[in-house]
């Protein structure tokens, strides 16, 4: 991605970092009893790259898609959290560190206070993790609620597995997006409305401050920002999701763009949007959901 060539640059100019400076709190999340619940998206067809922006977003084709059920939110801490300890499991990073790994870790946006020397707001950091977003002396702790970050494509599709579901194609994912708008008409309108933002992206001259506008100068918990028309959260910013779909040798697609997402830099808050990701490596604003295939009629509840 855009960032990882400056990563070795700046790594070694923070070996530490604080939490993003949250101006809202956990308590906007959703109740613990909506959460893992899963939508269904119908049968349909839609335009694939409307309005494109980018080159990469281009043909705009019009595409049938099948049914499928969704997450309603971003996989939590605590949902992945619950797949460690029943498993075991070592992420991509936290493993590339035990095994001493040349660019070991994964890697850490640094805003403009934490910085010091440091000419790239990105820094690769050995010590982050899912369990610590941020690097050494973060944690998760009171933030159970928030999208699990620094997982790799294939963390995700571990969790996928057990969770039972499995990770979206770019297709399924972008149809959903676009079903959810606001407004149909207005790609940005998942972003942006008349009364302000919508969803958690980067209010202010990206990379150098960010407002805070939305409440928020990092992730947010899932349910903080409203639900789309389908009743999903988050699908656009906050942070990347994963897809299924390969973008090129050794990538895969990532989509909705992330609180990082500017109008001066990224304006990726928008369904169309898509992005490369190196298939092994993870930072923290990229993330996930799952989804799963719609059992056969009369076969139960959707949840």
């Amino acid at each position: 991605m855009w960032f990882i060539a400056t990563l070795a640059m700046s790594a070694s100019a923070c070996s530490q970092a604080s939490s993003p400076d949250n101006l809202a709190n956990e308590d906007c999340a959703l109740p613990q009893d909506q959460m893992g619940h899963f939508a269904k998206i119908p049968d349909g067809s839609f335009m694939k790259g409307a309005s494109p922006l980018y080159q990469e977003e281009r043909p705009s084709l019009r595409l049938q898609v099948k049914g499928f059920l969704i997450q309603t939110h971003e996989v939590t801490n605590a949902q992945f959290a619950a797949f460690v300890e029943d498993t075991g499991y070592l992420t991509d990073a936290e493993r590339s560190v035990l095994e001493k790994r040349e660019g070991a870790g994964s890697a850490v946006f640094l805003h403009s206070s934490d910085r010091g020397a440091a000419t790239s707001p990105w820094a690769l950091m050995p010590d982050a993790s899912w369990r610590s977003p941020e690097g050494q002396g973060s944690s998760i702790e009171d933030r159970e609620n928030e999208p699990v970050v620094h997982v790799s494509k294939n963390d995700v599709e571990a969790y996928a597995v057990w969770a039972g579901g499995r990770l979206p194609s770019e297709v399924e994912w972008e149809y959903a997006a676009s079903l959810g708008l606001p407004d149909p008409d207005n790609q940005t309108s998942g972003a942006y409305g008349e009364d302000g933002p919508r969803a958690n992206t980067w209010q202010g001259v990206f990379p150098v401050a960010d407002l805070g506008t939305d409440g928020y100068n990092g992730t947010a918990p899932v349910g903080c920002f409203g639900a789309d028309r389908l009743g999903l959260y988050d699908m656009i910013g906050n942070v990347w999701e994963w897809t299924d779909t390969s973008y090129g040798t050794g990538t895969h697609t990532i989509k909705g763009g992330s609180y990082l997402c500017a109008d001066n830099f990224c304006r990726r808050y928008r369904p169309a949007a898509r992005q490369p990701q190196d298939t092994d490596f993870s930072s923290n604003h990229i993330g996930f959901r799952i989804v799963r295939d719609l059992p056969p009629a009369n076969a139960g509840s959707e949840d």
